[in-house]
């Protein structure tokens, strides 16, 4: 495995790439999730796939070094691009996302298109629901010293189906969370509100490669009528739904990788 720490314009970003002569899998973390969410997709695939991990600024290890607490889209799409390049990723390359970083591959994808092959997208829609907006609204009313609320609010709301390891470990994610990793998690949220549609900042109708989505069907804060809407708004694209699943899939449950490793094998290989 390969460990470097890059600097890229005003950012410190934290880059881990699991050599191996398959394709090229590239994994997008969900907001303030790092790349330890992808612990059990690398014990599962690395030995089939060139697997490249990396934290965003304000999560993991991922670093602002000067500038504003909030990162745009297109500085994120701009991180993705020289990540790229630095771990030398060409060919048959796949973004794998989670949340989050779903719509930062779609919207690197609109730009860049003949870099990627195939996206395979968990948990995202076009717009925040009824339910996550109530849960974004709560969590900017507490105060900023009760981490724990914070990490129960975003438990109770939509990871009730995580195992109680994953649920502490949140809790103690928050607990030690830094002033400025706070500030942004809860701007992004903010952003997140005012944001109606994807649309307005990605011109999905102009992504051509194949994508899948994925959705679990105890998702509370992604209506699937929502992920509809964005598979009809993505030329080429497709559901899949996840039984007994809810917004953290894999992180949930371990079996949920079945589904992953059968839209490998039959959409990424080749």
């Amino acid at each position: 495995m390969r460990k470097d720490v890059i600097k890229i314009g005003r950012f410190e970003i934290p880059l881990r790439v699991y050599e191996n002569s398959g394709p090229n899998l590239v994994c997008l973390n969900g907001v303030q999730q790092s790349m330890a969410m992808w612990h059990t997709f690398i014990r599962r695939f690395s030995d089939k796939y060139r697997i490249v991990l990396f934290d965003f600024p304000s999560q993991g290890k991922g670093r602002i070094l000067s500038g504003p607490s909030v990162v745009s889209i297109d500085e994120q799409v701009d991180i993705l691009r020289e990540i790229l390049k630095v771990a030398k990723v060409k060919g048959n390359t796949a973004l794998c996302a989670a949340s989050w970083g779903g719509v930062v591959a779609l919207a690197y994808t609109a730009k860049f298109q003949p870099d990627i092959k195939r996206l395979v997208l968990a948990s995202i829609g076009t717009r925040p629901n009824k339910k996550m907006i109530e849960t974004i609204k709560r969590g900017s009313e507490i105060d900023e010293g009760n981490r724990e609320k914070m990490a129960e609010t975003l438990i109770e709301s939509f990871g009730q189906n995580l195992p109680e390891q994953i649920k502490l470990k949140i809790m103690t994610q928050f607990r030690t969370m830094s002033k400025e990793n706070l500030r942004s998690f809860c701007e992004h949220g903010m952003f997140v509100m005012s944001t109606k549609e994807l649309s307005s900042v990605v011109d999905l109708g102009s992504i051509k490669v194949r994508t899948i989505l994925l959705h679990g069907e105890k998702d509370a804060i992604i209506d699937f009528d929502d992920v509809k809407f964005l598979a009809a708004s993505i030329p080429n694209s497709e559901i899949r739904i996840v039984k007994n699943a809810g917004h953290f899939l894999h992180l949930e449950r371990e079996t949920v990788l079945d589904v992953y490793d059968e839209i490998f094998s039959k959409e990424v290989v080749g």
